[in-house]
């Protein structure tokens, strides 16, 4: 059976339970066929970046209770589309990143050097 790698090519760690995260909310940024925004980037939420991310359209704090879903709020965690993590990345809004849960595959579009200027868990 595949195992999902994160950057480092190890095993993927979960992001996050509480708020369950992931495109298949299993609390992991792992990645399909079937994942077209690429949910891969185990962020650190911030106020600052919820606020930028609401103001491009991707608003990820409002509750959504026909969803079951409580809003993400600052100092959680939650798997990022790669493309909103490289928009962020060019208006200078980056979120912090945990790396031994974000997807190999974001090595696709960010090399690993950059991404470890961002990295919360370098460790």
């Amino acid at each position: 059976m595949f195992k999902p790698l994160n950057v480092f090519g190890e095993p993927l760690k979960p992001c996050s339970m509480e708020p369950v995260t992931g495109f298949y909310r299993d609390g992991s940024c792992n990645s399909g066929m079937d994942n077209q925004g690429r949910h891969t980037v185990c962020i650190l939420a911030s106020e600052e970046f919820l606020e930028y991310s609401k103001k491009i359209g991707n608003d990820l704090s409002t509750p959504l209770p026909q969803y079951g879903f409580a809003g993400v709020k600052a100092g959680d965690k939650w798997c990022l589309a790669i493309g909103n993590f490289l928009r962020a990345m060019h208006h200078k809004k980056t979120p912090k990143v945990f790396l031994h849960a974000t997807h190999i595959a974001v090595l696709e579009n960010v090399e690993l050097e950059k991404l470890k200027e961002f990295a919360v868990d370098l460790v």
